[in-house]
């Protein structure tokens, strides 16, 4: 059997879907509570909406709490990480380590994973990722600082959402608003 629910947060209303052996999917807020729902069932169409048991509860009040600005440690949610390749596997593991308030860029993932010249396949699989903000592919940046994709509702304005509530910095350069937390982008990341 897999879980539902659909739970409000400073963002928005996320998605979590789980099953016996973890978190299976993770949906960020569409434009509706409804839509939100709709896109986790159509991933997972045998999940039905049930209260979540503990272990799922405290990742569900963890991203409730990282959402409000907290320094919130997801890296030991339960994933099932069943189906999940090799690489895919390696990419999750470096990006689960990445900090709140703290980026990498792609290029940095794939030397952290033994293939330096997979920058690229770092993206993809990151697009893949089925569960955003949990594994936080939203703190992976392209070359240069630049924000590179983001594949869930909003797209890059959630990126700089989520890295904004962070207070991860964008780019290299320091920005007008450095310093002033009601601008979001206050503390230079530190390279990990």
């Amino acid at each position: 059997m897999i879980g539902l629910t659909v739970f409000d947060t400073a963002i928005g209303s996320v998605g979590l879907a789980w099953g016996e052996r973890g978190i299976v999917g993770v949906r960020l807020p569409a434009a509706t509570v409804a839509a939100t729902r709709a896109s986790l069932l159509a991933r997972h169409p045998d999940a039905c909406e049930a209260a979540p048991p503990p272990a799922i509860r405290d990742v569900v009040d963890r991203i409730v709490a990282l959402a409000r600005g907290e320094r919130v440690d997801l890296s030991g949610a339960p994933l099932d990480r069943a189906g999940l390749a090799d690489f895919q596997a390696r990419v999750t593991d470096v990006t689960l380590a990445i900090p709140a308030g703290e980026t990498l860029t792609y290029g940095e993932v794939a030397r952290r994973i033994g293939e330096p010249g997979a920058a690229q396949a770092v993206g993809r699989a990151l697009g893949a990722n089925p569960w955003p903000i949990v594994v936080p592919c939203h703190r992976v940046l392209a070359a240069s600082g630049k924000t590179g994709g983001f594949s869930a509702p909003g797209g890059v304005d959630t990126k700089l959402t989520l890295l904004s509530i962070e207070r991860a910095r964008t780019g290299a350069a320091p920005t007008l608003f450095d310093g002033d937390p009601a601008f979001g982008l206050a503390a230079r990341p530190r390279r990990i």
